[in-house]
């Protein structure tokens, strides 16, 4: 555990610049297992007094384990370890172990420490080769233990087993490990590891102080495999935050500045467009509204003096504009080969189709009386109605009339 404070400290000050992304509480778990063998050191083999004397690594002891892990930070993490030995020494004179085939277990809350994250730093996503360093504490239990005992052996008498054996441990250990696959989801490691029995007791005895003592020590190598579950960012790892420096902030600032002056440069020239198109729709609605002028499609200028006026709406000559065809009448009868054409107009009121008819009715009139009253030729009078004008007199009212020109002249 105090590995795991060392590297939380350590770890604040390597990295000031690294800024890893957030995780969720269920992020950077693993699971793994491991496989290896673990033995006393030489001075505690010397103490068990084997007939087979030889170093302290001629005897190991198998081993399985299971661990799960999490990581904190790129460098701090825990791991729960969890370890089965089993019955490999042979029975001798003095000393046998487990009758059973399972010897022990024993069960390590570890903490982790990265030491290339440590003292390098992380680039985003873990190196191929890493060395982590772990160390805490843990339990331990054996199985129907038989130890040496000085009066049974003087005496040859077997030595009765301590059934329930258990003490407090204490676990440094070195990861030297490989991240494989493409996303680096697979840990393969070697793990060496001293393990202190600080204090052990059996059936109720204490066998020991609370102490590391080398002479109470073994040492274990295994290997193992972990597989590093999927996190919330899209990987198995941690990832590392895309920080931009100012310089690239304030060229970012700049082209939003630009995009939002060209928008509302944009916005401007549409609101210019719609304010123009309004006007436009605003007058020809207001020409839509205003009362239909026709446009005159030849206007001449009569040669002949006399012209009868019509009242508004009107096609029918009134009485008081019969001297006037009279006048023209007695300028056919003096003048036998004159050929008249008769002009009808309307004033601007009303349609364009209701005028140009009145303007056509109103010419018929004027010849009807010219041919029945006055019994002038029909074929010498020509007929026209030109629709609404308001260009032949600055009256109104004038230019709802019917004109005469001589098409001889």
């Amino acid at each position: 555990m105090f590995i795991a404070a060392a590297a939380i400290a350590v770890s604040a000050s390597a990295q000031p610049r690294t800024t890893i992304t957030a995780n969720k509480a269920g992020d950077n778990i693993y699971v793994g297992i491991s496989g290896g063998a673990v033995t006393g050191l030489k001075n505690n083999m010397k103490n068990m007094n084997l007939t087979d004397k030889k170093n302290a690594f001629s005897v190991f002891t198998p081993q399985f384990g299971v661990r799960v892990g999490k990581n904190f930070t790129t460098v701090f993490g825990l791991a729960l370890d969890a370890n089965v030995y089993f019955n490999a020494l042979k029975k001798t004179s003095e000393f046998r172990t487990s009758k059973t085939f399972v010897q022990g277990l024993d069960v390590d809350l570890l903490g982790t420490a990265n030491l290339m994250n440590l003292f390098a730093g992380y680039k985003g996503q873990p190196r191929f080769f890493e060395i982590i360093a772990l160390g805490g504490f843990g339990w331990t239990h054996g199985f129907n233990i038989y130890t040496p005992n000085p009066i049974n052996r003087a005496l040859n008498i077997p030595s009765s087993p301590i059934k329930k054996v258990n003490a407090i441990n204490s676990k440094v250990a070195l990861d030297f490990a490989l991240n494989l696959g493409e996303k680096k989801a697979w840990q393969v490691y070697i793990e060496p590891a001293l393990v202190y029995e600080l204090m052990g007791w059996g059936n109720g005895v204490s066998a020991g102080k609370f102490q590391y003592n080398v002479n109470q020590a073994s040492f274990s190598l295994k290997a193992g495999v972990n597989y590093k579950f999927g996190t919330s960012n899209g990987t198995h790892n941690f990832a590392v935050e895309q920080l931009r420096d100012q310089a690239e902030i304030d060229a970012l600032n700049a082209k939003i500045n630009a995009a939002k002056a060209e928008a509302d440069a944009a916005k401007a020239d549409a609101a210019a467009k719609n304010a123009k198109i309004a006007e436009l729709q605003k007058a020809l609605n207001d020409c839509m509204n205003k009362p239909a002028a026709a446009a005159v499609v030849k206007q001449e200028r009569a040669n002949l003096q006399p012209s009868v006026i019509f009242k508004q709406g009107k096609s029918v000559v009134e009485r008081s504009q019969e001297a006037n065809l009279e006048m023209i009448a007695k300028y056919m009868k003096n003048n036998k080969d004159a050929k008249i054409k008769i002009s009808g107009y309307a004033s601007p009121e009303g349609s364009k189709e209701l005028n140009q008819k009145l303007s056509e009715k109103r010419a018929e009139a004027c010849k009807n009386i010219l041919v029945k009253k006055y019994k002038i030729a029909a074929d010498r009078l020509q007929t026209e109605g030109l629709g609404a004008t308001d260009k032949l007199f600055d009256e109104v009212e004038f230019n709802r009339v019917a004109l005469f020109n001589d098409v001889t002249k």
